[in-house]
């Protein structure tokens, strides 16, 4: 790209820029005549790190933040830092995984080789960063990707350094990455009041089509920080992305053991059976493709599935054995057990339903055996988003209407999130 072009469009941006109450959206010039989605850190690279030059920056990043060459943020930043001072990388859950950033050894608390700076995972008892972990810190520097799906931790973290951020005075600036699964589609229940937690932080639904900057505009706009206190926010969106494309039109890092378009799309629905004493293939190489138990039935499941007609998938029986495959899965339900049930083989990824499917095995299930439990003190409640699940299947209602007490959620929510869209 031609650099006086840019520098120009850099100085139109920084007049011209589209605002909300409490946060800011940077204009970014169309850059449709170059091939490929552009995301916030590609944009920020273009711009020669105009945004956070000289400052002392804490990042908040996992192994999903790359550029369009697959380099990982931490190591481009590393390339000039010269520029700015990079004091504490922040990481979610899982830390920084599949040794994507080539500095560090990702774990608690330890400290990263070129910089200098502390890494800090935020899960459990530090969820969120303490004011002693901001002391001189300029901004907050967010490059992320989101799954699109509501189960995942990720946004809950966000939202607490959101949090964090407001109470300290310090801004946030994101850099905005795609939905995998697309902008358009929305589905699930939201969350009821009473189920809310750290899988179901917002009043969304399981499957959102936010992108991350879009989640983080609605979040500090609506006042959904705790105690509704708001931070200063900026997104540094993409360009060339719209709300069609998923992840089976680009190539983006997946997570965890979500590992390709597939198992993404499938984890949205077969998620659920975390709640319940029934495998979902955690511990194998096909997670979220299997189903089962030592007890389960196959024969009369795949006989009743069958009857149901799902669309873009087949159930065949299978065997497995869940074990540890990685430190992130330490201990699978039945590990080391063999399992009798049911792998999904997906023959149209866009007419497969996952939400339809898992509840429709779960109905099955429960319907056919005993043995079946809801496990967690009732843990499904907090992952569907309320208790209509466990209560339709418990008095044998047809799961098939059970769609119908969401459908007025999917409108409201869809009408909703309209002013927060960033893209077309």
């Amino acid at each position: 790209m031609n650099i006086k072009f840019f520098s120009f469009i850099i100085i139109f941006n920084l007049i011209f820029c589209q605002n909300f109450k409490n946060s800011k959206i940077i204009n970014v010039p169309n850059m449709e005549s170059l091939p490929g989605i552009f995301t916030g850190l590609d944009i920020l690279i273009e711009r020669n790190f105009d945004l956070i030059k000289n400052k002392k920056i804490a990042i908040f990043t996992n192994q999903t933040a790359v550029d369009r060459s697959g380099k990982h943020m931490l190591d481009v930043l590393a390339d000039y830092r010269d520029f700015f001072q990079i004091k504490t990388v922040f990481t979610p859950q899982y830390g920084i995984l599949l040794n994507s950033y080539q500095n560090i050894e990702a774990s608690e608390n330890n400290i990263d080789i070129i910089f200098n700076s502390k890494i800090k995972r935020l899960w459990n008892n530090e969820y969120i960063p303490q004011t002693n972990d901001l002391v001189d810190i300029d901004i907050i520097l967010v490059d992320i990707q989101d799954t699109g799906i509501r189960f995942h931790t990720l946004i809950t973290t966000l939202t607490k350094i959101m949090e964090s951020a407001a109470t300290n005075s310090i801004p946030v600036l994101l850099l905005d990455r795609p939905n995998p699964l697309n902008g358009m589609i929305i589905d699930g229940p939201v969350v009821r009041p009473k189920y809310q937690s750290f899988i179901g932080y917002h009043l969304v639904p399981i499957r959102h089509g936010l992108t991350i900057g879009e989640y983080a505009l609605m979040i500090n706009e609506t006042g959904w920080i705790r105690q509704s206190v708001k931070c200063d926010l900026s997104i540094l969106p993409m360009t060339n992305w719209n709300r069609s494309l998923s992840n089976k039109d680009m190539n983006l890092p997946y997570w965890k053991n979500i590992n390709n378009f597939i198992s993404l799309k499938l984890s949205y629905g077969m998620t659920l059976f975390q709640g319940t004493n029934l495998s979902f293939g955690e511990g194998t190489s096909k997670p979220f493709q299997l189903i089962g138990s030592p007890w389960l039935v196959p024969d009369q499941l795949i006989s009743g599935l069958r009857k149901k007609n799902l669309r873009g998938v087949v159930f065949r029986k299978t065997e497995f054995i869940p074990d540890s495959l990685s430190p992130l899965i330490s201990n699978p339900l039945y590990r080391g057990v063999k399992c009798y049930g049911v792998e999904l083989e997906i023959v149209d990824i866009d007419k497969f339903d996952p939400l339809h499917t898992a509840l429709s095995i779960l109905s099955i299930v429960a319907n056919l055996d005993r043995r079946f439990k809801w496990t967690g003190s009732n843990y499904i409640d907090y992952l569907y988003g309320h208790n209509y699940l466990r209560l339709f299947i418990s008095q044998k209602r047809d799961i098939n209407k059970l769609s119908a007490t969401w459908s007025k959620e999917i409108i409201k929510f869809n009408e909703f999130r309209k002013r927060f869209l960033i893209y077309n």
